[in-house]
């Protein structure tokens, strides 16, 4: 099997919708060996910032000299983003022999779903790999995500908020009720707590099961300080570390690593010269990623967000707001069509001077023109529609200048068409 085939076999299962459950996931890891119970994992679920905690435990890890894998979604370009060890993408070899393997294994059975199959070749790939320590990141929610089969070392649950309704609930304590879920028995469990309708169940949780509970503001904190982060731990002693991440948001996500790593410390010790070593390597592309884009003479900044719901798009206006300083900003904005954007978009769009509405290629993207046509009239009238992405990135490049900002949101898979595009980058 080559690799464009072996993409071609796992882009077939996009079209088995969302399926909750862990069943097919457990059975199916159970014939293959059981490849996750040799890992030691860190699981981490919530609604914003899984990603970004991930990349920072992967960073410092791997500045201690762990073998680390990380599996996050989605991706951007190429679905070898979502498995890695370290800096390196698993290569097209070793994602086709494994894709042929479970091809192989599931012929003639009832297909699992996308991320039900990127979960296995996950774990299946970082236990061959030998990997030290395993980051997971859940898809969605926790309870009945498809990675939720495992027994990790330590918990994490980042920032809580609304997303994904029609599957976690409507009520910020549904949605932590399914967060919750991935906490299990004895097991500690990082907690942000910033929400106060899901503090109460996550506390009562890591009561029932046991799980010791270490959260942010009660047993660490973390606040900005000289564009680096101010962070006290369990021994109550300051520390000042560097920010690579932009945004203010990324103080709660880093202080959540660094608490993780306190908590795991007997199993995975780390210096502090390690620390700061690995928080000054930290990378994790399109969120809040700035970039200089060289187009007809000018260096135009074009900052890339993966904000897409209302809380991620609330600390996008923040920075915005806080940074930044430009003449005038164009935002080039595309979400998914079952996305409901509320008091945080209004905000956003307030900041903009000239709206552009585009379309990622997906079948759940929301189409541009009804998008303009639910907005209110002074919007519509600074609003253009344009697809595809390329051609409304070319738009807004045409229209700014090195005075202003371009600024892309709404979706990853937008930010990731455009990443494609200026980077030109390989799948």
């Amino acid at each position: 099997m080559t690799y464009q085939e072996a993409c071609a076999w796992l882009d077939q299962h996009q079209f088995f919708k969302i399926k909750l459950g862990l069943e097919t996931t457990r059975e199916l890891l159970h014939e293959l060996g059981n490849p996750q119970d040799t890992l030691k994992i860190i699981h981490i679920a919530g609604t914003n910032g899984k990603g970004s905690v991930g990349a920072t435990l992967l960073a410092l890890l791997g500045a201690g000299g762990y073998r680390t894998g990380f599996f996050s979604s989605p991706h951007f370009h190429s679905v070898r983003e979502r498995f890695r060890i370290g800096n390196a993408l698993i290569s097209k070899d070793d994602f086709s022999r494994l894709i042929k393997r479970l091809a192989d294994f599931l012929e003639g059975r009832p297909h699992p779903t996308y991320f039900e199959l990127t979960t296995i070749l996950a774990l299946l790939w970082f236990a061959e790999q030998k990997t030290e320590v395993v980051i997971l990141e859940t898809g969605m929610g926790g309870r009945l995500d498809a990675t939720n089969v495992v027994t990790p070392i330590v918990s994490i649950i980042t920032d809580i908020s609304r997303d994904h309704e029609q599957y976690l609930g409507n009520t910020i304590a549904a949605i932590a009720g399914e967060k919750a879920g991935i906490i299990k028995p004895g097991v500690a469990v990082v907690f942000s707590g910033r929400e106060t309708e899901a503090l109460p169940v996550i506390l009562d949780r890591c009561r029932e099961l046991g799980s010791p509970l270490t959260l942010f503001g009660r047993d660490f904190h973390g606040q900005s300080e000289d564009h680096g982060l101010g962070y006290s731990g369990k021994d109550g002693r300051p520390h000042r570390y560097p920010l690579i991440l932009q945004g203010a948001h990324q103080v709660i996500n880093t202080s959540l690593a660094l608490a993780t790593l306190e908590v795991v410390h007997d199993v995975l010790p780390l210096s502090q010269e390690q620390i700061r070593t690995g928080l000054e390597q930290v990378r994790w592309p399109g969120r809040m990623e700035l970039m200089r884009v060289p187009f007809h003479g000018q260096k135009l900044r074009v900052l890339l967000d993966g904000a897409h719901n209302e809380a991620g798009v609330a600390r996008l206006c923040q920075s915005l707001q806080s940074g930044y300083p430009r003449e005038r900003l164009f935002l080039l904005w595309g979400n998914m069509a079952d996305k409901v954007m509320g008091p945080a978009f209004d905000r956003l769009l307030s900041l903009a001077t000239t709206l552009i509405l585009t379309r990622a290629e997906s079948e759940r993207s929301a189409n541009p023109q009804t998008l303009q046509a639910r907005l209110p009239q002074e919007v519509r009238a600074r609003t253009i529609c344009i697809e595809p992405v390329s051609n409304a990135l070319q738009e807004a490049l045409r229209l700014a200048t090195d005075r202003d900002l371009i600024c892309v949101a709404g979706s990853l898979y937008l930010v990731g068409i455009v990443r494609h595009v200026l980077l030109k980058e390989d799948a």
